[in-house]
């Protein structure tokens, strides 16, 4: 089209008419024709970085700053020998890096291409759930409440329909919506008779017509809004870029202390050719590369992507890398039941009126014939005050597609179950408006035609709510005067049927005048209250067990639901807990505690019940002003403040787009044994990132200390520079990347949380690095200092037998490093085959460059005979024996004093 259409300004008829379609929406066959004309209703997605860039951007840190600058020393010192070897280091982990790096962002983009927005619409006179993608210009879109809208469109029936446009006209206040013509200079924000792609649907329903897709659509031609928010770095990343900032800084100052120390003992500052190994620049370059732990910020980065799709794996969504730092640490669950600690399939148990009790079925059939009975009404109101729908009511019963909450399709099954004539009956009492539920009043309200003179108003809800609006009741078909005793009688037996774990719809009816079109809220008065039908949701088999292991792990479940006292006690019950008055809280009394009163109370409520969206915020607040780290479980769009408020918010995949969207995880099966799997592989994540710090910084806290060491008693250097690189790349590099696929250790989820902020680095961690460095150079450098003085050894043939030592060692205390908690001895080798694989290729390349005689010229090496290796080897093994005992002093004697605290 030439000129853009104002499709504010046009009438619904000619809306239809211009695109073609009906109020029965479009055929498949149709919308596949114009699903290849006008493309994917999409925008254009966030491009991943390019591989150049990622390879450009190993570049970038300090660190590698540092060993081309060693590099360039080298080279000026004609020591071409090692300056080929830096670079090739730095080639080599740029390389690695670029290879981790480049996997984890197409992992992660991978992982944000899951999100698969959907839209409701009307297909071949259906309603049918389809991917956003799939919309076309004509299709008709069915929206609610919490709904993020996928294209523009122009409104075709409208109740009390609001609209939040904060993303496209900056307006936080909900835009009230109708479907009248608006005059052709209506400015963008107040085209009321319009709604757009990315914005979000407040309250109410509507249907509309899709007008404009993709890059047409308002926000498609806004280009800042184009690309989506960019990946920020976590906390985590952030303190070991300031690291590793701080630990060139460091390199710097101890490479310059280095060079004034030699200067003082006489040593060459320069040297060149054959003697630049002996300059102390050169020595300042060995140091530089000793100090560096090239590969530890591409390491963190592996870990989180790699602990992204395991979580991913186990039917959770990490939206976020911050969320899979992060998880490991939370203390505290929060947690709704419908769904996530049951298995999310209610089905009608009973109808109860004042008079009996039914039990629904296959064996139980509607009588439509004649004055209809209490409990048949019910049904029928359960079929037509119901948001839920069929998307191919065609097919066979067993064939059908429900579109709804649990609930509601649990209702509708029911309903037509017992035989109502579904098409029927929703033909013959159309709907002609509503007030759609919210859980703030907690009901649901239609009005439907039910002849020419009069209409009716269907009601479902929390019994408390339709008693209160009702002033008769009907008992066998007869309409009696709502008296206390009667009201006494109805709540005794909703308390009966509560406490069997049931939850309890209520529901109640008036006629009206037909000329009264509308519904509001003043109309629901005098209600004919009729009774409750009783739903059942059972507990999943497995959530039993996963509270035990929460528990285990430290994190408290706290039960969170918008259920009655007594249902959520039957659950509590069901999941063999203790429940007392005093650690259930409802909502009305938790509206009568100030915030300071409930953070007080919150550590002693395990349940909450009646709870409103609101009341999560509150729950949340308390808990965090207690330093714990909450995670907070929701569905709807009133959710979303409380899912933000959360260390992690917690989205169901079956829940609304503005939870998924605001949420940190996204459970794909609802199951709350998801997110404790989701939190051992947190934990699991940060355990590993601890392990390849531990193993990093030994070694290169050893080589420093090392050189340093020579120089302060006056020695000959120990080692060189090109074997400290190659340590570095070799013994180093292979293993640290394999420690990345660490498993978890079984205790990991027997641990406490740990704390808000906790740091990386701890004492314990300090303290061995501390003590491997010293452990390991005291001993080799008595060895050095031994053969240098009282052996007939060359200095190249006492240097080679450190460098093995050094090599082997690093390559074996690696096994030292996989566990925090527990002796290598116990660890079951083959439950990390990566780390075997490097260790064994590692060592094949060791051997090579002290017996290989090409790299013999490089690194200036000999042939070492078997009581050399028989040494060599020793001193691994002692330094290695030496490490274990100062696991078992320093970390896992604390850890068995602190389970000793926790039991006393």
């Amino acid at each position: 089209m030439s000129e853009k259409i104002l499709w504010h300004t046009l009438t619904r008829a000619k809306t239809l008419n211009q695109l073609k379609s009906s109020d029965q929406g479009l055929t498949s066959a149709e919308a596949g024709k114009r699903l290849k004309k006008f493309g994917p209703n999409r925008l254009p997605q966030e491009k991943k970085i390019p591989a150049l860039m990622v390879l450009v951007s190993q570049f970038k840190s300090p660190l590698v700053y540092v060993l081309i600058g060693a590099g360039v020393i080298t080279f000026l010192l004609q020591d071409y020998i090692d300056m080929a070897i830096i670079l090739a280091a730095v080639f080599v982990n740029t390389s690695l890096g670029f290879i981790q790096e480049n996997k984890a962002n197409k992992s992660i983009h991978f992982l944000h291409q899951l999100i698969d927005q959907k839209a409701r619409v009307l297909r071949d006179g259906n309603e049918a759930l389809i991917s956003a993608a799939a919309l076309v210009p004509g299709d008709i879109m069915i929206l609610s409440a919490g709904d993020k809208i996928s294209a523009d469109g122009r409104i075709l029936n409208v109740d009390n329909f609001t609209v939040t446009e904060a993303s496209l006209t900056g307006e936080s206040v909900p835009s009230t919506k109708t479907n009248v013509v608006l005059d052709k200079g209506t400015g963008l924000a107040d085209r009321e008779n319009l709604v757009f792609s990315g914005t979000v649907v407040a309250t109410g329903r509507a249907g509309a017509i899709v007008c404009e897709t993709g890059l047409n659509s308002e926000i498609g031609q806004i280009t800042q809004l184009v690309k989506e928010t960019k990946e920020e770095k976590t906390p985590l990343q952030i303190q070991l870029a300031k690291f590793s900032r701080l630990l060139t800084y460091v390199v710097l100052g101890i490479t310059f202390l280095i060079i004034v120390l030699g200067k003082i003992q006489g040593r060459p500052i320069f040297g060149f050719g054959q003697t630049a190994r002996e300059g102390m620049l050169n020595i300042g370059a060995a140091i530089a590369v000793a100090a560096i732990p090239e590969g530890l910020l591409v390491s963190v980065t592996a870990i989180l992507a790699i602990g992204m799709q395991a979580i991913l794996k186990k039917k959770a969504l990490v939206r976020k890398l911050i969320a899979a730092e992060t998880l490991g640490g939370i203390s505290i669950i929060c947690t709704d039941k419908t769904g996530t600690l049951t298995e999310g399939k209610m089905h009608v148990s009973r109808i109860a009126t004042l008079s009996q009790e039914v039990k629904i079925g296959p064996q139980h059939r509607f009588d439509g014939n004649g004055s209809i009975k209490d409990h048949d009404l019910i049904l029928k109101i359960s079929l037509l005050c119901n948001d839920a729908a069929i998307e191919n009511p065609a097919d066979e019963l067993k064939q059908w597609r429900f579109i709804g909450s649990p609930t509601e399709t649990a209702l509708l099954f029911a309903a037509i179950q017992a035989g109502i004539p579904y098409q029927k009956i929703k033909k013959e009492q159309t709907r002609l408006a509503e007030i759609p539920f919210d859980s703030e009043w907690k009901y649901l309200a239609t009005l439907n035609r039910l002849d020419q003179d009069r209409n009716v108003i269907y009601v479902k809800g929390a019994p408390e709510k339709i008693i209160e609006m009702s002033s008769l009741v009907r008992i066998d078909g007869k309409k009696e005067k709502l008296t206390p005793a009667r009201i006494k009688l109805i709540k005794s037996k909703a308390e009966e049927l509560t406490k069997q774990g049931l939850r309890l719809l209520a529901f109640g009816y008036r006629q009206t005048p037909a000329k009264n079109p509308g519904l509001k809220k003043e109309d629901l008065t005098d209600l004919i209250f009729i009774g409750f039908i009783a739903l059942h949701d059972p507990l999943r088999p497995e959530t039993k067990e996963t509270f035990k292991i929460a528990r285990q792990a430290g994190i408290r479940p706290i039960i969170v639901t918008g259920d009655h006292r007594l249902t959520a006690q039957a659950i509590v019950k069901e999941l063999g807990l203790e429940i007392t008055k005093e650690n259930i809280l409802d909502g009305q009394e938790l509206d009568n505690l100030s915030d300071d009163e409930l953070e007080k109370k919150v550590a002693a409520i395990d349940v909450y019940a009646r709870v409103e969206p609101r009341h999560k915020l509150r729950i949340i607040s308390a808990w965090q002003k207690k330093g714990e780290v909450v995670a907070m479980t929701g569905d709807g769009v009133n959710d979303a403040p409380a899912i933000k408020a959360a260390d992690i918010g917690i989205a169901l995949g079956s829940g609304t787009d503005v939870a998924k969207e605001t949420a940190d995880l996204i459970l794909l099966d609802n199951n709350f044994a998801t997110i404790i799997t989701a939190v051992e592989r947190g934990r699991i994540i940060f355990e590993n990132i601890k392990k390849v710090i531990l193993y990093l910084l030994s070694d290169s806290f050893s080589e420093m200390v090392l050189i340093t060491a020579s120089l302060i008693l006056n020695l000959p250097l120990a080692i060189l520079p090109a074997q400290i690189i190659w340590i570095n790349l070799i013994d180093d590099g292979l293993p640290n990347l394999a420690l990345t696929f660490e498993p978890g250790e079984p205790e990991v989820m027997k641990a406490k949380p740990r704390k808000k902020n906790e740091k990386i680095l701890n004492s314990e961690m300090k303290t061995l690095i501390f003590i491997i460095g010293i452990s390991i150079n005291v001993l080799i450098l008595s060895v050095f200092y031994l053969l240098f003085k009282f052996s007939d050894y060359s200095i190249s043939h006492i240097r080679t037998i450190i460098f093995a030592t050094l090599g082997i060692d690093s390559l074996l205390y690696v096994f030292a490093c996989r566990s925090l908690r527990h002796s290598l001895f116990t660890k079951n080798p083959l439950t990390n085959k990566f780390l075997l694989i490097s260790v064994l290729v590692g060592l094949v390349l060791q051997l090579l460059a002290i017996y290989e005689p090409h790299l013999q010229l490089i690194f200036d090496t000999v042939n070492l005979n078997a009581l050399d290796l028989l040494l060599v080897f020793s001193l691994a093994i002692i330094s290695l024996l030496g490490i274990e005992i100062t696991k078992h002093f320093f970390i896992i004697k604390q850890q068995k004093n602190d389970a000793y605290g926790q039991s006393s």
